[in-house]
């Protein structure tokens, strides 16, 4: 019996009293949430969802989310968290696809669900604290379906950067074994209070470590909407030890000087991804948050996030690098036959153990096109491991850029861009070029009060990088494109260039 309430069920009955969510005003301990999640459940079976029943969360990040996806999983049902920043006709072909029985929407995303003829539940803002008033509370709470390792916890469909997004189905083995690989890595416990500024549509908020910390029965800080003065507030208030934050939310918190005004030495470590991180960006995490551990990240959805972290104690002898491989995932680069590379020399990450994806929602095909026959999952990204086994970035498969014959990985010349002060972002992608095929062009997003040139900018690179590799053409922007990873949707930065 694998449902999430059997671990919600295991803190109830060892210490009801203990904080299991704070969001805003509302304090919850394991008794009244385990309360809330039951009603929930009994409700979510009067409308007619039980096992194997597909229910998609439109919604931002409050208590009825997590509630939600505790009683979808007592029930046996299906979560299938939507990113609501979709636009309407994108978020009516993921549910069509997947064929969901029942759609909860939160009211103010209301307009998202005018494209589908789903049975719908609009959750008010009465609501947002107790999904269980969604429902009459005089339903009897069924018993918990059975699940075994092999059955269907999630399906998350991914950013869809070039094509239509697919549905990477989750399985509960795929879920445990991920909480398992990051309470080793994180070293986590019931003394752990993870804030949550991520959305919980996402695998960053969610899952890394995201629920693996109430597993542990410790305390979820929720906040609905990220602001970067807020996060660093609540770090202190309420004492949170760890937080996971994209790219741009660490920019944010970073450029805010509130931080100097709050004590957060409670944080030990704050999980990182998305996207290649500069390592200006590393360091400039150690100096506002010295007594934390910055832990660079390496997964993808697909593989229920979290295969490589950043060691403790090497975080500034292997600084670019995403770290090791966690306990229960291999991790291989390989060449474009599928043939292991040696240490230092590029090629595919590819991934292997009982947290990688069993495949595509519906998509055979797609499923059979991203394994090897031996079970590694490629992963479309470019990387390498050094002597000492430690994984660094190099690029995206569809990124590198190839002038006059030579290939350039646009995140080396990001890595050179970004020691200009004068940065706060940047990415690099290819135009077309008649001469030479392709040629690298930078797009940067100043810091505030910082001016750049085009001339600045390439007698800098020329400084540090072959002529080949410098960026042709300069575009400043007020910022980039990103999905809600928070990698950088260089597909809309191309197709800017190429109009």
């Amino acid at each position: 019996m694998k449902n999430l309430t059997c671990s919600m069920d295991f803190h109830v009955a060892h210490r009801p009293e203990a904080a299991a969510l704070v969001y805003e005003d509302l304090r919850l301990n394991w008794s009244e949430f385990a309360d809330s999640v039951y009603r929930t459940a009994a409700g979510l079976a009067g409308v007619g969802i039980s096992q194997d029943k597909i229910v998609a969360l439109a919604m931002k990040n409050s208590p009825a989310f997590l509630q939600l996806t505790y009683a979808i999983s007592h029930l046996g049902a299906v979560a299938l968290p939507l990113n609501y920043r979709l636009a309407a006709d994108e978020l009516s072909y993921i549910v069509d696809h997947a064929g969901v029985d029942l759609l909860i929407i939160d009211n103010e995303l209301s307009h998202l669900s005018s494209e589908t003829d789903r049975t719908k539940i609009i959750l008010n803002e009465n609501c947002l604290t107790d999904a269980g008033l969604l429902f009459n509370d005089t339903q009897e709470v069924p018993a918990r379906a059975v699940r075994d390792g092999s059955d269907l916890y999630r399906l998350m469909y991914t950013s869809g950067t070039t094509s239509r997004p697919k549905g990477v189905m989750l399985t509960y083995d795929n879920l445990y074994w991920k909480n398992l690989d990051h309470v080793v890595a994180l070293q986590l416990s019931a003394e752990d209070r993870l804030l949550v500024v991520g959305p919980l549509y996402h695998v960053g908020g969610a899952e890394l470590p995201g629920l693996c910390v109430h597993m542990m029965g410790g305390c979820i800080l929720l906040q609905r909407d990220f602001n970067a003065t807020a996060v660093i507030e609540m770090i202190a208030t309420e004492r949170a030890t760890g937080i996971w934050l994209a790219p741009a939310m660490t920019n944010a918190i970073l450029a805010d000087p509130s931080h100097m005004e709050f004590d957060t030495r409670s944080l030990r470590w704050c999980t990182a991804g998305g996207e290649r991180t500069p390592e200006s960006r590393i360091r400039a995490f150690n100096t506002v948050f010295p007594h934390t551990r910055y832990v660079d990240a390496y997964g993808m959805t697909e593989t229920f996030s979290g295969d490589a972290m950043m060691l403790p104690g090497f975080e500034i002898s292997k600084i670019g690098s995403v770290g090791k491989p966690l306990q229960f995932v291999e991790i291989e680069v390989r060449d474009q036959e599928g043939n292991p590379v040696p240490p230092g020399v590029d090629g595919e990450i590819c991934m292997r153990g009982d947290k990688v994806t069993p495949g595509y929602w519906k998509e055979p095909d797609k499923t059979r096109d991203v394994f090897w026959q031996d079970g590694f999952l490629r992963s479309g990204d470019i990387g390498h491991e050094d002597e000492d086994g430690f994984l660094f970035l190099t690029d995206r498969l569809k990124d590198m850029i190839i002038s006059g014959g030579e290939n350039i990985a646009a995140s080396e010349v990001e890595r050179v861009i970004y020691e200009m002060p004068e940065v706060l972002e940047a990415a690099v992608i290819a135009r077309p070029s008649e001469k030479w095929g392709e040629v690298p062009v930078a797009y940067v997003v100043p810091r505030k009060g910082a001016t750049l040139t085009f001339e600045t900018l390439d007698s800098h690179c020329r400084e540090h990088l072959a002529g080949f590799k410098c960026p042709k053409e300069l575009v400043l922007r007020a910022d980039l494109p990103r999905n809600p990873s928070g990698k950088v949707l260089k597909r809309v930065l191309r197709d800017e260039t190429n109009a």
